[in-house]
């Protein structure tokens, strides 16, 4: 597992910062019969771990927690189709990138680009581009659903990113995203619930029951949304919760 992590964190990293030191994906060199198409050594693991590259960026980033959020944004407003979910997706990536930032930039110069250079073998450079990972991922997990995966294991101590293993850190890590995410989506989402009660009481109240609340609702959670500057509080809390 560790190697799968370091190697796609090599892509990450290199698509984020390693313009400079582009290494080509397939090369043509002339041959005796006509052209002939390689694959260079440095880019055979981007070619097979790029389809593995989703799975990591649920499982090692902060993605979860941010798309988490957005979709819970959108659920609470009661559009089904705005913001669409390329927006959110897209959105959801770029912050990605931001917070992850640091940790991409220490495994560029430590992992990938040494890498590059011939001077770290690829085994070394997995373990390099694993640890600063580990130790966002080991920041953002609870104690206690770290020892969920833990438990019994005397030989892994919380503290030391390097003892906890990225098999029982990984599902811990994941969890613990969820469980932020769903707080932060409660935070969100429960003005809309009131302005959805309301509605639905004064509707009623009026006797205009076959008005749909969401007809009425949905204009006055957009106003408060944009009133509050809604976007600007969201993500200044989601990058703040980091």
């Amino acid at each position: 597992m560790k190697r799968l992590v370091g190697c796609g964190l090599f892509l990450l990293a290199a698509s984020a910062w390693s313009a400079e030191s582009s290494v080509p994906l397939l090369s043509v060199t002339p041959g005796a019969g006509g052209q002939v198409i390689g694959v260079p050594g440095a880019s055979l693991p981007w070619l097979v771990l790029f389809p593995f590259l989703p799975a990591l960026l649920l499982a090692f980033t902060a993605f979860t927690r941010i798309a988490v959020v957005l979709f819970l944004l959108r659920q609470g407003l009661g559009s089904h189709t705005a913001p669409p979910n390329l927006v959110l997706m897209g959105l959801a990536v770029l912050l990605t990138i931001f917070v992850m930032s640091p940790a991409l930039k220490t495994i560029n110069a430590e992992a990938y680009q040494p890498y590059l250079s011939g001077s770290l073998a690829f085994n070394d450079a997995a373990e390099k581009a694993a640890a600063p990972l580990k130790v966002f991922m080991l920041r953002q997990t609870r104690a206690e659903d770290l020892s969920l995966f833990t438990e019994g294991d005397k030989t892994i101590d919380p503290k030391q990113a390097d003892s906890v293993p990225l098999a029982a850190l990984a599902p811990a890590f994941l969890t613990s995203e969820l469980k932020t995410a769903f707080q932060i989506g409660f935070m969100v989402v429960l003005p809309f619930l009131v302005i959805d009660l309301v509605v639905a009481a004064v509707l009623t109240a009026l006797g205009m029951i076959m008005l749909p609340p969401q007809l009425v609702s949905l204009p006055l959670k957009l106003l408060l949304f944009v009133t509050v500057d809604g976007w600007h509080l969201l993500v200044g809390s989601l990058l703040g919760s980091f």
